[in-house]
């Protein structure tokens, strides 16, 4: 397997730290809003790796965190009355169910910055006995970036930022422009905060990651060198987020945080970078109200990871379309069991997820696979072997990229409200008994009134089926 690692800036073998493991920790959502689809579109990234990885042979571990202690949150808080709990619980509730419809794998460790507090007081307290971290004297605490000899390596870009740096926590007491906050103390008594031994606050952003990491995977799944195998996220994390991860872990460690980093690239919506300030977020609960949660994850996983993705409804429709052509193939072979996966697909198609996860070359595969097929079918409908072994493939395609895995009629039927879907199974449900008594009129009338409503019937040998025209 073959990914790009963002600190070596180029593809390098993955090497896991612990033969046939691999740990992953991508950075969650703050959990003070709605998700939105740059949400979606890293977890999708990493549920790709992640599958990829265990179709490879490797145990994997996935953990991405809730931060659930922050300034947003507070601000919520104080404009809506709602506790803390009650706000986050609504969003990272809705994240999760969000996730489920896009066909995200749940992580196996999800945990929140409000319950990782000791290990964060902990890790804070260190980097202040080596005097590598300082309390200032309204109970901040900053890390001295001029203690990390590798501060910056990960990002490269902290030469070029020094004077964005300085604007940033910008305060007389900083020993260094660079410098950035491990603690907060409390602004005053309406604020939210926890003891310490150092002040009383709450942690700042950088932090919770590092903590977590040491808490949930360094023990069991880390070594002498790394806490993890992968760390991910998005573009927009690699400077300052994760290049401050990496330096307070490496200094209160001992060891670096991850062997290899690896980042997805910005969503915009229609050529624009996404933005609340922009006026153009989009958020993930709109589109699945438009889109079945299948459709957008083909769409938001039809553009290589690292690229950025300009999200347009004419752009998901045509990749919709190409989906279709899946599903309609699958109509063809069942229902039915499947055989053994083809070697030569299975083989080509790991390979193409094995190079960084190029999707664009997994996809052509998928398309050629069905091309072929329905060829073959022309020829001989009836081939049982090729039936048998196409359901198969599709079975393979959805346990490496969690799509193809809907009853093919249901499919077809995304997009009919309940109401709509009633009515259209009372009419066939009709034209059933019309037909066993012999009205065929009435039966051929229901038909048409059918078709006039853009929905395709099929009489099989199980009963009638239908679906959007």
């Amino acid at each position: 397997m073959q990914i790009y690692d963002s600190v070596q800036k180029t593809k390098v073998p993955f090497e896991s730290i612990k033969k046939g493991e691999a740990s992953i920790y991508v950075c969650g959502p703050t959990v003070y809003d709605d998700a939105h689809l740059g949400h979606a579109r890293s977890a999708l990234a990493f549920d790709l790796l992640a599958r990829t990885l265990k179709t490879l042979g490797y145990r994997v571990t996935m953990g991405k965190n809730f931060t659930d202690i922050d300034d947003k949150i507070i601000k919520k808080v104080e404009e809506t009355g709602k506790s803390l709990e009650e706000i986050t619980t609504l969003y990272i509730n809705r994240y999760l169910e969000e996730m489920d419809a896009l066909g995200v794998v749940r992580s196996d460790i999800e945990p929140k910055a409000t319950e990782s507090l000791e290990a964060i007081e902990q890790m804070i307290q260190t980097l202040i006995d080596q005097d590598i971290a300082y309390v200032i004297s309204n109970g901040d605490v900053y890390f001295d970036t001029s203690k990390d000899a590798h501060y910056g390596n990960v990002s490269h870009q902290v030469g070029e930022d020094e004077e964005n740096q300085s604007r940033v926590e910008h305060t007389s007491e900083k020993r260094n422009p660079k410098d950035f906050a491990l603690w907060k103390a409390c602004k005053g008594d309406e604020d939210i905060c926890f003891d310490t031994a150092f002040s009383r606050g709450r942690p700042g952003w950088h932090i919770e990651c590092s903590a977590m990491i040491e808490k949930h995977f360094a023990k069991d799944h880390g070594t002498e060198e790394y806490s993890i195998d992968i760390h991910g996220g998005g573009a927009d994390l690699l400077f300052p987020h994760h290049e401050n991860e990496a330096a307070q872990s490496r200094c209160a460690t001992g060891h670096e945080l991850a062997k290899y980093w690896m980042h997805n690239g910005f969503v915009q919506i229609d050529g624009e970078k996404m933005s609340k300030s922009l006026g153009n977020s989009f958020f993930l609960k709109d589109a699945l109200s438009a889109y079945d949660g299948e459709v957008l994850r083909y769409y938001l996983n039809s553009v290589h990871y690292r690229n950025d993705f300009n999200f347009n409804e004419e752009d998901l429709l045509t990749a919709k379309k190409r989906l279709d052509k899946l599903y309609r193939l699958k109509k063809r072979v069942v229902p039915g069991k499947g055989s053994a996966v083809n070697k030569e697909f299975k083989k080509a198609l790991l390979e193409a997820m094995s190079d960084d996860l190029n999707i664009s070359i997994a996809l052509s595969v998928i398309d050629e696979m069905v091309a072929k097929a329905n060829e073959q079918l022309d020829t001989n409908p009836k081939d049982k072997a090729l039936k048998k072994e196409t359901i198969a493939n599709i079975e393979f395609i959805e346990l490496l990229l969690g799509f193809g895995g809907k009853e093919p009629y249901a499919y077809f039927q995304i997009g009919i409200d309940e109401a709509l879907k009633t009515k259209i199974e009372a009419l066939i449900t009709e034209r059933s008994e019309a037909k066993k008594a012999k009205a065929f009129e009435r039966s051929d009338a229901i038909r048409d009134e059918l078709t006039a409503m853009g929905i395709a019937i099929m009489d099989t040998a199980e009963g009638t089926v239908w679906e959007k025209a």
